[in-house]
């Protein structure tokens, strides 16, 4: 086995509202080793893989034990080690099964905690998600962050997500109140197969969003303070058919998560 390098952050100091916040605007990857599973080119202790199969609205899960390490878990259809560039890889068909809460199948991680429990922290602190990715092919748009309530209330919506579209515009939705209702902001446009990084922050009631260097705030509304939350990132399509060819892939080259 060859040797790999470490992940290296570059990081740059800004000031939001205020206060002094570390604001990472860029992510280059690791040299990942293309015969390993993603476990063995990414630190998976902290993420629970959704799939898209198993039984009407139960999909299966990987646990970050079964996840981790140079012998963890991968999938040929949905989940893998690109042989060529040793990318983490991503696959969701538009036919595919779903949770209760969603028309479109994914391939998708959830943030989950060291110990094993389910991630959910409060909008107090500074909490970041970094990634270094590219979409080789999507059929209509792609979710590759999101920021998503956990417990304090009834909804199961997102706080956030991050699309992508064929023609490579880059979308935030941000949801308007817990009760639903998304707003669009068009952050970025980067053409099909092209690599680029996104840095998701969230501290206290804004969040900090950067594509490729370029920084933009949103206010988060009051009415989500009740609310705890957890990252997520992969390949969340956002179609729905009777096809299994149609789909999105989506390649990550690096994934991290921090909370300060």
């Amino acid at each position: 086995m060859r040797k790999r390098t470490l992940l290296t952050l570059a990081v740059s100091a800004v000031v939001v509202g205020g206060l002094g916040v570390a604001g990472i605007t860029t992510a280059s990857a690791a040299t990942l080793d293309p015969a390993l599973p993603p476990g063995g080119n990414f630190d998976l202790s902290v993420w629970q893989l959704q799939l898209p199969t198993g039984s009407p609205g139960k999909p299966d899960t990987i646990s970050p034990a079964q996840l981790k390490g140079p012998n963890g878990y991968t999938n040929p259809a949905y989940f893998w080690t690109d042989k060529n560039d040793g990318s983490m890889t991503f696959w969701a068909p538009e036919k595919g099964v779903t949770t209760p809460n969603s028309n479109y199948a994914r391939s998708e991680f959830r943030e989950m905690n060291k110990d094993g429990s389910a991630a959910d922290w409060t909008l107090a602190g500074n909490h970041t998600l970094s990634a270094q990715l590219r979409i080789p092919s999507v059929t209509k748009n792609v979710c590759v962050g999101q920021v998503h309530l956990g417990s304090g209330g009834s909804s199961t919506k997102p706080l956030l997500e991050l699309y992508y579209r064929p023609n490579g515009d880059i979308y935030l939705g941000t949801e308007n109140s817990p009760a639903g209702g998304q707003t669009l902001h068009k952050v970025g446009n980067v053409a099909l197969g092209v690599k680029w990084t996104y840095v998701i922050n969230v501290t206290g009631n804004t969040i900090n969003l950067t594509v490729n260097g370029s920084r933009t705030s949103y206010a988060i509304p009051s009415s989500f303070n009740p609310y705890r939350q957890y990252f997520k990132a992969g390949s969340y399509n956002q179609s729905s058919s009777d096809s299994t060819t149609n789909g999105a892939k989506v390649k990550f080259y690096s994934l991290t998560v921090k909370h300060g």
